[in-house]
């Protein structure tokens, strides 16, 4: 993790991260849908549930794989120190969830209503295992802001999962061709990782940072499973209380809503733990506060994400109209809650990114079983009370009394006063609000979906537009200058004279037919 090449200045370094992180999305998420596609007609709905099923089982574990310790190494003063010490903890965690999930495969299989899905199930546990070898490798990535080298790697990655998944099921391999593929593109992954930071797996045990390690890693393993849990157990209530139509309804919803606020959040994740970082690293060397070098970024995020889910609440009824047709109408009011939902889910995480670079693992996982237990009761009573609509409207009443407040307290802790989080907030939220009247109701006025879409996207973007460009301007501006002094310190570059160039640690996700890309630990 040691570099040759000179430091450029943090602000710099963000906005091409961003730029790349932001390519990166969009290439890989319309790349996964088109092959989707493709396997959607190759393969039948069984066997397509069959790998759907396995690929459940390794989405649940890689949350685990890591431990949390690319995050420690992404904000570590000292990361060529703790690296022998990670790369062997998150081996070993790899390793032991790899045989765990080989040796209960068919169990599991059985248990989720899928017995034939156990060999498949297994042979994708192999990824666990090389999740955990590839932890350090990819953290020096993050760390130095390296999204250019992480986006080539993604496809590269994605044309050898794809290219062997296909040439199997050609072959006749049914849905074991999808866990081959994707155990033959993680391996690539893996390799290539270590090619371009030029670095070997290194492997040790420093008795003086395992305790700190430990300490900061597992309560952000706790929160990745709790994050994974988040988004799955409102589908567990309204299943189990309104039963499965009301739930294909209810994950429609889910769906439209989650399309841009993923997007946003993953291009926001991607820079922002570092970048937090090495702030952080640089403003304690100089003896200033870190508490104020939050509220820019959060103004940026919110200018980002809160237009995007007010007008996809706004705008609920001609999206679901256009995208499914009237039969799906049912979603409209969960969509409209989602989409404002969405928006806050964005700040979230860019709290949770600023806590962890500081250091704040536990407030963190605090959060997190909070804000689970509160959505477990608000959606419970949502849905006896409301149905669906009441399922989808918990999670933004819980965010907003919940959720915000416990992180509003977790920033407190770090230094971080309330007041300037308000004010950055101010004119996004409020521009916002005025853009989705003003989209949502010319959309109610045109009768034709299509029209009434594409007329309250115009109007609402422009109103935005014209009421926000100023203040965005100032904003950046403002957090160039906060920025531009900043020097990334040398351990967080990566060797290399050649320019070739993660929230949750997590995996990257190149569409649901082919699963995790691997990136990411």
């Amino acid at each position: 993790m040691t570099s040759t090449a000179p430091a450029g200045a943090l602000g710099a370094r963000v906005r091409r991260g961003l730029a790349w992180s932001a390519l990166s999305t969009v290439t890989l998420r319309v790349g996964g849908f088109l092959v989707g596609i493709v396997l959607a007609r190759v393969l039948g709905p069984s066997e397509f549930g069959v790998y759907a099923v396995a690929l459940t089982v390794q989405a649940v574990l890689v949350t685990l794989a890591d431990l949390g310790l690319s995050a420690d190494l992404i904000r570590s003063h000292e990361p060529e120190r703790l690296a022998p010490t990670v790369g062997l903890l998150s081996l070993v965690a790899g390793g032991v969830l790899t045989a765990g999930m080989v040796a209960t495969a068919p169990l599991v299989a059985t248990a989720m209503g899928s017995p034939q899905s156990g060999p498949v199930v297994a042979v994708l546990s192999t990824t666990l295992l090389l999740a955990g070898a590839g932890v350090v490798p990819y953290a020096a990535l993050q760390r130095a802001f390296e999204q250019k080298k992480i986006f080539s790697i993604a496809v590269v990655d994605f044309v050898v999962g794809t290219a062997v998944t296909l040439g199997l099921l050609a072959a006749g391999w049914g849905a074991m061709a999808l866990a081959v593929g994707r155990v033959a593109a993680q391996l690539v992954t893996l390799v290539l990782q270590f090619a371009v930071t030029r670095t070997r797996p290194r492997f040790g045990l420093d008795r003086a940072v395992l305790r700190p390690t430990l300490l900061f890693g597992l309560p952000v393993a706790g929160a990745n499973l709790l994050s994974w849990a988040l988004l799955n157990v409102d589908n567990v209530v309204v299943a189990r209380l309104l039963g499965s139509t009301a739930l294909g309804f209810y994950v429609l919803a889910f769906n439209i809503s989650n399309w841009p606020m993923s997007a946003i959040g993953q291009v926001v994740r991607s820079v922002a733990l570092p970048a937090f970082a090495v702030q952080g690293r640089a403003r304690t060397d100089q003896g200033r506060s870190t508490g104020d070098d939050l509220s820019p970024a959060v103004g940026l995020a919110a200018a980002a994400a809160l237009p995007a889910g007010v007008l996809l609440a706004a705008l609920a009824t001609p999206v679901v109209r256009v995208v499914y047709g009237d039969v799906w109408r049912p979603s409209v009011p969960v969509l409209a809650a989602l989409g404002l939902f969405g928006a806050m889910r964005v700040l979230f995480d860019l709290f949770a990114s600023y806590l962890l670079a500081r250091g704040r693992s536990r407030a963190v996982l605090l959060v997190q079983v909070v804000w689970f237990v509160a959505l477990v009761v608000g959606v419970v009573v949502g849905a006896r009370g409301w149905g669906i609509a009441g399922a989808g409207w918990a999670h933004l009443v819980v965010a907003l009394v919940v959720v915000l407040p416990a992180y509003v307290w977790a920033l407190r802790g770090a230094g971080v006063p309330w007041r300037p989080l308000g004010r950055a907030l101010l004119r996004p939220a409020s521009t916002s609000a005025l853009a989705g009247v003003a989209a949502g109701g010319l959309a109610h006025v045109v009768s034709a979906p299509a029209v009434s879409l594409v007329v309250g996207c115009v109007v609402g973007g422009a109103v935005y537009a014209a009421l926000t460009l100023r203040w965005f301007r100032g904003a950046v501006a403002g957090l160039r200058r906060g920025t531009a002094d900043v020097e990334p310190d040398p351990a967080s570059e990566v060797a290399s004279p050649v320019e070739v160039d993660p929230v949750t640690p997590g995996p990257t996700v190149a569409g649901a037919a082919l699963g995790a890309t691997g990136m990411a630990p």
